[in-house]
């Protein structure tokens, strides 16, 4: 699943012309290091999707920092004689904590998901994982579903897709599925954005489903068990897919990579 491996919000990942993960290296003194631009350039690698959509503003993802920061000036009390530049760098520290902790539940709750799909009932999120089940089986019916899914396009990008299922008697034209987790209730609106879209409009075309019905499936994570499907429509899908491509296309002609110019 695309976030059921832990992730820095600052690193790159790629992939080799398999479809095969290809986040570390072999350092000089044989540990693992992360991949960098020299290196992908060396074993023909190609960035992955969510690497290209860093090029993107994240509006609900900014909002959501900067409240944290906001929460964070609000209840740390300023030290006697603390000089202000101390004191901001304790404010940026608790608020960038508070979003590692927020990883690392999102992390934990995509895991139980993968893993209960992959009939492992021996979860730690087992309400979240059985009603996320429940959920996209009302929605998409029987399917053959597959998690961790990973590709390497032969238009210069990869990724690996939380949930997807191919094209068959069941499904036609297959279903591609990214998990969300996210503080909602019941009556609260998603606000869903354009890396959403273009993330799951690449996903498609990168595993051979042009056609693919896609959506993103919210996981509360202030109500277990409350899941919300966001489905996107084909014509809201061949934009994004206009979208990506462009930035594609951005992202090869600023570091100087392969691809169309």
């Amino acid at each position: 699943m695309t976030t059921i491996i832990a992730r820095s919000v600052e690193s790159v990942h790629w992939y080799n012309k398999s479809g095969g993960p290809a986040y570390t290296v072999k350092a000089k003194d044989g540990s693992d290091r992360p991949t960098t631009l020299r290196d992908a350039r060396k074993f023909d690698l190609v960035p992955s999707v969510t690497t290209i959509l860093k090029l993107v503003a994240k509006p609900g993802l900014e909002l959501w920092k900067n409240e944290q920061m906001l929460l964070a000036a609000l209840t740390l009390p300023r030290a006697q004689n603390e000089p202000e530049r101390d004191y901001i760098k304790r404010i940026v520290a608790d608020s960038k904590e508070t979003g590692r902790r927020a990883a690392d539940r999102g992390t934990a709750i995509h895991e139980s998901i993968e893993k209960w799909y992959e009939g492992d009932r021996n979860v730690q999120h087992v309400a979240i994982a059985k009603a996320f089940e429940e959920k996209v089986f009302d929605h998409f019916g029987t399917a053959d579903w597959k998690t961790e899914a990973s590709f390497s396009s032969l238009l210069g990008y990869g990724g690996k897709v939380d949930l997807h299922c191919a094209n068959d008697a069941t499904t036609p034209g297959g279903v591609v599925i990214d998990a969300k987790t996210k503080e909602f209730g019941p009556e609260d609106d998603l606000m869903v954005y354009d890396e959403h879209l273009m993330q799951l409009a690449a996903y498609r075309v990168g595993l051979g489903l042009p056609i693919a019905r896609c959506a993103n499936v919210f996981a509360s994570v202030t109500h277990p068990g409350l899941i919300k499907v966001v489905e996107w429509s084909e014509e809201e899908l061949n934009k994004g897919w206009s979208m990506f491509k462009c930035l594609l296309n951005f992202w090869n002609i600023k570091h100087d990579f392969g691809g169309e110019r």
